[in-house]
């Protein structure tokens, strides 16, 4: 292991190092999942969250895409779709329990006569699902939002198994996942040029990434990373999806050349994407040749796709780790969004 105790001086490092171990509490978490209430009667089911607890809904999305058998959306706002009534489970998703969002979503998830599950770790959250005897996963508290996405994620998984609206496959293919990360995580959290991590890292640090998913796949990665580097490496990065991408973005690829320059981009893939995808990112990044900082193109190995999917997103968490320090910044703190909550208290 390699790190810098006097840049992390919170240790991030070691939060994604823990991440299969996270994993793993969390797939216990989620095995003993009991619901009291009854949802047989659920047509769509919206995950309500920000950051960190929203993007366990993105996740979740993706791995069950191909078995879902209801609409699941995922709610980043105060309110619900007007759409959402008794025939809907609404998941109000937040860490801290303190969501000032998440926390108006519940309100308005209970005046449309929702039924409503918790993920949190306690807060006012956890008061009102016990006060209004609506189901709760509880989850180890103690991490940063973003370091605790496993627990985010992975119990979801199971509550939409529990409710009968998937099947087992991603849930299955956890323990393979959690060996296969094990493994390459000892690669990953060492600063040489040989771990592709810090290898990536050294390339994109001082741009501005791009980072480009495949819709309903990959995208959901794309979109994790982007928050990863906003936080942890305090660098601005955007994400977008193929094909979307194909029909305006890449226009834009053009004017104020020099800014360009200082732009890389990052084709996240898997080999379960669509021809058409596939051949529109090779067509794109030719397209874009000698434009942008960088192109580079991120597939990992794997036997199924549940274990490709999470090990791009702690591959992506470790590129953001690397930034941070390669910018002698501790990847913890988040000063700006801290300030922001001060001022929000103050006029609430």
């Amino acid at each position: 292991m390699n790190t810098d105790k006097s840049i992390d001086k919170s240790n991030m490092f070691q939060s994604i190092y823990e991440f299969p171990l996270q994993m793993k509490d969390a797939k216990l978490i989620g095995e003993n999942i009991k619901l009291n209430n009854t949802y047989s009667d659920a047509q769509n089911i919206v995950v309500c969250g920000m950051g960190g607890s929203a993007i366990g809904g993105d996740l979740s999305k993706s791995l069950v895409k191909k078995s879902l058998k209801l609409p699941l959306t995922v709610n980043r706002n105060y309110e619900l779709p007007n759409w959402v009534n008794s025939n809907s489970i609404v998941v109000c998703s937040s860490y801290s329990g303190n969501t000032e969002e998440s926390l108006n979503a519940y309100h308005d998830a209970i005046a449309k006569g929702a039924k409503v599950i918790g993920i949190t770790t306690g807060g006012e959250l956890s008061f009102l699902l016990d006060k209004n005897n609506n189901d709760k996963v509880e989850i180890p508290s103690g991490l940063q939002p973003r370091a605790a996405v496993a627990f985010s994620f992975i119990p979801l998984l199971y509550l939409l198994k529990k409710l009968n609206l998937t099947e087992s496959e991603a849930i299955n293919d956890l323990a393979g996942t959690i060996e296969a990360l094990e493994l390459a995580r000892d690669l990953y959290s060492t600063s040489v040029d040989k771990n592709p991590t810090f290898n990536l890292a050294q390339k994109i640090y001082d741009t501005l990434p791009v980072i480009y998913g495949e819709d309903g796949s990959t995208s959901a990665i794309a979109l994790r990373w982007k928050g990863q580097f906003c936080e942890n490496s305090k660098m601005l990065a955007y994400h977008n999806d193929i094909p979307e991408m194909n029909h305006n973005e890449i226009v834009g690829w053009q004017e104020n050349p020099e800014l360009l320059k200082k732009i890389s981009i990052l084709w996240i893939s898997d080999k379960s994407i669509n021809s058409r995808n596939s051949l529109r990112i090779d067509a794109s990044n030719n397209i874009l040749t000698n434009i942008p900082s960088l192109q580079q193109k991120i597939e990992i190995d794997g036997p199924n796709f549940t274990e490709r999917f999470i090990h791009l997103l702690h591959f992506g968490d470790w590129v953001s780790y690397w930034c941070a320090l390669l910018h002698s910044t501790d990847p913890s703190p988040v000063k700006k969004i801290d300030k922001l909550k001060k001022i929000l208290s103050e006029k609430s």
